[in-house]
């Protein structure tokens, strides 16, 4: 099989490079922006055929020079909640994956595509359908208006299918800097200071209670191959564990993992706190009305397109994720 992946040295693209490879799939044209060089970690530890700066892949596409790919699986993206260059996040999560939406159609090719939760916005219930879709930013606009056109394109495709990712968390983040995940800035600040920070109460919500579903990378990576191994699932899918979990579960569970590489006993969260370990902060006047307060992923279309497999907990995906921080140093 021939493929290729888009955002390759990103976060989510670099694990998924190296699932490729653990099912025998190493002819793989990567694509990405390395301005950022710290990025190249993503690609080191991976076998590719090819790596072109994203300009040139889409360049060549156009052009026909690339050759037939069996699949491309379209990773990249500004996901940078954030940014508020409307401009630059339209043509880069959403005219980027038209081009190669149009280049899918009319080649016959497959296209599994990274969406988000984001277009949920504020909602409370989510679900792949347009009623509960309301992004809080043009980062969620820019993923909703690209669904929406699969929406109507998607049963003339030989395969396309989008995936909405909730907290995403895991290896090859680091250079996310502060869109890492909270798994990872815990680590580093227990790492730093001995201690860990959390939003105090906000929107009805006790400190350290606001809720996400966090799913493990490699949870997401076992998703993708599984519809790149079943071509006739097409649609919008959401992907998370089904279960939204506080912060304060991913700080217990930081400090947990800390403390059993010390060998020490495990605390209660109480007693993280008690000993300073675990802090809450202000909640910060810039996020009020912007924040998801709580996310929790509707996995019943995933289910029913044949995926049954356990997702990770935030105890055991976060155990393993300190170790693997820690163990690089």
């Amino acid at each position: 099989m021939r493929v290729a992946v888009t955002g390759a040295a990103g976060f989510i693209g670099g694990n998924l490079l190296r699932g490729l490879n653990a099912i025998g799939i190493d002819d793989i044209v990567a694509t990405d922006d390395l301005t950022d060089g710290r990025k190249y970690r993503n690609l080191a530890n991976a076998r590719i055929a090819d790596y072109l700066d994203h300009r040139d892949f889409y360049a060549a596409l156009a052009a026909g020079r690339l050759g037939a790919f069996d699949a491309i699986l379209h990773e990249g993206a500004c996901s940078d909640t954030m940014e508020h260059d409307g401009r630059l996040m339209m043509d880069l999560n959403y005219r980027c994956s038209r081009q190669l939406l149009d280049y899918c159609e009319a080649t016959g090719t497959r296209l599994l595509y990274a969406s988000s939760a984001a277009v949920y916005g504020g909602e409370s219930h989510f679900v792949e359908q347009p009623q509960y879709e309301r992004p809080l930013n043009v980062y969620g606009y820019s993923k909703l208006l690209f669904d929406q056109v699969v929406r109507r394109r998607q049963h003339q495709m030989s395969q396309v299918a989008g995936f909405r990712y909730f907290n995403v968390y895991g290896p090859g983040e680091a250079h996310k800097d502060r869109m890492a995940s909270v798994a990872f800035h815990h680590i580093n600040q227990l790492r730093d200071s001995g201690r860990v920070r959390l939003f105090g109460e906000y929107g009805g919500y006790a400190a350290g209670e606001h809720r996400r579903d966090f799913v493990h990378v490699d949870d997401v990576v076992r998703v993708k191959l599984w519809f790149l191994e079943h071509p006739g699932q097409s649609g919008i899918f959401n992907l998370g564990t089904g279960r939204a979990q506080p912060f304060n579960d991913i700080a217990r569970a930081v400090v947990n993992g800390v403390r059993a590489r010390d060998q020490k006993p495990p605390l209660d969260l109480s007693a993280q706190v008690a000993q300073g370990l675990v802090e809450y902060v202000e909640f910060p006047e810039a996020l009020k009305g912007k924040y998801q307060s709580f996310t929790q992923a509707d996995i019943s279309r995933l289910r029913a397109a044949g995926y049954e497999a356990p997702f990770l907990s935030v105890e055991d995906g976060v155990a393993a994720y300190v170790d693997h921080v820690l163990g690089e140093g």
